[in-house]
């Protein structure tokens, strides 16, 4: 996949079928609109886009970190994304201007693709009606996805951000589609999992949106390949006397490589229990064993 960043780098492409949004998680909805935005570019031997948002122009915090989306947005088969850095400035660009200037002038977009609550423009000014309105100056064609459903509940990334914050796993993969999950790099730790028999991996997030402190079963995907694991997420309480930072430290079955500054996806499978503060480290020890244990016998082989 071709990643443009800023307008000013943008390349004219031929028979461009484009999805705008923020696309932030690409829950169910957005991988309606992703996938057809891609199956229609093929039909007509174009190309598929992606014009998306960064930061987040609501300001609500990310569901999946950038880099995230990215990677998903390749696995879905998307030809190019377009990175808008949405500032103070972008943000004062007329409804109008955007769908000559850039919609059509820069990207020679064929096919515009959005959801039903997608706005943009000074003031959100722009939506579908706007879009289709122009439609007959510019010669594109416009469609609209609705929202999708699941269980009678309309899916959107605001519903999944409460569900992941509030614990429910299963809820949330759902309305996702898929397993909740968090990709971050590996940064240097403090070797105490070494110490008392576990090793992991520390793991800086990028993402806002994580769930609760606990203890998780998960699978880490890496170059590729899915590993079986465990996963912390909390603040040590029973090393730390005070309040210390959140941390989030994998450890990965039958595996021993090097990957400081390497990304990992954390995919949360079950929560194995809460986080909780033992009267001794001998203590905290004898039950991170128990959680292994437990979570070996759950996961399937890793693959």
């Amino acid at each position: 996949m071709k990643i443009i960043r800023g307008i000013n780098k943008i390349k004219r492409y031929r028979f461009v079928v484009v999805a705008l949004g923020v696309f932030d998680g690409l829950h169910r909805g957005h991988l309606s609109i992703l996938k057809a935005a891609v199956k229609k570019a093929r039909q007509i031997k174009g190309t598929s886009m992606v014009l998306t948002f960064w930061p987040h122009p609501q300001k609500k915090e990310s569901l999946y970190s950038l880099e995230h989306r990215l990677r998903l947005l390749e696995s879905i088969g998307i030809d190019v994304c377009i990175i808008i850095n949405f500032n103070k400035k972008f943000s004062q660009i007329r409804a109008q201007d955007f769908i000559k200037n850039i919609l059509v002038d820069k990207i020679n977009a064929r096919h515009i693709y959005i959801g039903r609550n997608f706005r943009f423009g000074w003031q959100a000014e722009g939506n579908y009606n706007f879009l289709q309105k122009e439609a007959k100056i510019h010669k594109y064609n416009i469609k609209l996805f609705s929202t999708i459903r699941v269980g009678g509940k309309p899916v959107s990334s605001t519903a999944i951000r409460k569900l992941i914050r509030r614990g429910d796993l299963k809820a949330s993969e759902e309305l996702l589609g898929r397993p909740v999950s968090v990709l971050g790099s590996v940064i240097k730790g403090s070797s105490l999992g070494r110490r008392i028999g576990c090793p992991t991996a520390n793991i800086n997030p990028h993402h806002e949106v994580i769930p609760p402190a606990g203890i998780y079963a998960v699978r880490i995907i890496f170059s590729d390949k899915t590993y079986r694991g465990i996963c912390y997420i909390g603040r040590r309480p029973t090393i730390y006397a005070k309040k210390s930072p959140l941390r989030i430290e994998v450890h990965i079955f039958d595996f021993h490589k090097n990957i400081y500054g390497k990304f990992l996806e954390i995919q949360f499978i079950e929560l194995i229990r809460a986080d909780q503060k033992f009267a001794s480290l001998a203590d905290l020890t004898a039950q991170i064993q128990k959680d292994l244990i437990y979570c070996s016998k759950i996961l399937p082989p890793s693959s």
